[in-house]
């Protein structure tokens, strides 16, 4: 039998990770490390300094890197994704089957938290419709969405109205939510946010967050839409990669 563990490890923060989440790691018989290649070599970079700083000695657990598929770019987004998760579990399988071929537990670092836009659950199934014996066993992490509103010391809704998370894809083909008065923005491929009123909706943005190049702005879209763009635009060719979320709003939440 194989335990899989889904470690949420926040935003790779060393204060952010839970001391649930070293348990899990420590007990771990397997950690799987996934690169993304060399433009976001940070996030595997990251992840071996959590084991690094986290493991306790003597380290016993083995630790395996593995180059995470590509997700194919086509225009049928739900059809890619598809095959890129039955792609990205066929790896998992292998792997497990080659470093713990009697069964134990795996260890896998989740960016965040494992059920916040993430498919590692969703990849996890996989291996059980296909056979696989996995006992799944899920450790929350603190998610960019609670590290945007602290950092940027405010409240996630107004008071008593409802909150909705959604997908910069979706705020674009839908527009503003019908039944929400603020709305959180996750996996924007940039610039989503231009498509909302530029008068009357606050942003609050933030970049890298959690991280030694964390970078925040706020403000009224009609007064840092701009900003916003560029500052995204130079980050990202700066560093090869972006992660970024943002908070939309009517009115400032204070």
């Amino acid at each position: 039998m194989i335990t899989l563990s889904l470690i949420g490890i926040g935003t790779g923060n060393l204060d952010h990770v839970t001391l649930a989440a070293v348990r899990a790691l420590n007990s771990a018989d397997l950690i799987l490390l996934p690169r993304k290649g060399e433009a976001k070599s940070d996030l595997i970079d990251l992840r071996r300094l959590l084991c690094e700083r986290l493991l306790e000695e003597p380290v016993t657990t083995k630790i395996v890197e593995f180059d995470l598929p590509s997700r194919d770019g086509r225009n049928d987004y739900l059809g890619a994704v598809d095959d890129w998760h039955a792609a990205i579990a066929n790896v998992w399988a292998q792997l497990i089957d080659e470093h713990l071929p009697d069964g134990g537990r795996v260890g896998m670092l989740v960016w965040g938290d494992p059920s916040l836009y993430d498919s590692s659950l969703r990849i996890t199934q996989r291996l059980g419709a296909a056979g696989k014996q996995v006992d799944v066993e899920v450790v929350p992490g603190i998610t960019s969405l609670q590290v945007l509103t602290a950092e940027h010391k405010i409240p996630l809704n107004a008071l008593a109205e409802p909150v909705q998370i959604t997908t910069g894809r979706r705020l674009r083909e839908r527009g503003w939510p019908s039944d929400a008065a603020t709305v959180a923005v996750m996996l924007d491929s940039g610039g989503a946010f231009t498509s909302m009123p530029q008068d009357d909706t606050y942003i609050w943005w933030g970049a890298y967050l959690g991280m030694d190049k964390q970078c925040l702005i706020k403000g009224w879209l009609s007064e840092v839409n701009d900003q916003i763009i560029q500052r995204r635009a130079e980050l990202r060719d700066t560093h090869g990669w972006i992660m970024d979320i943002y908070l939309l709003a009517r009115k400032p939440l204070l």
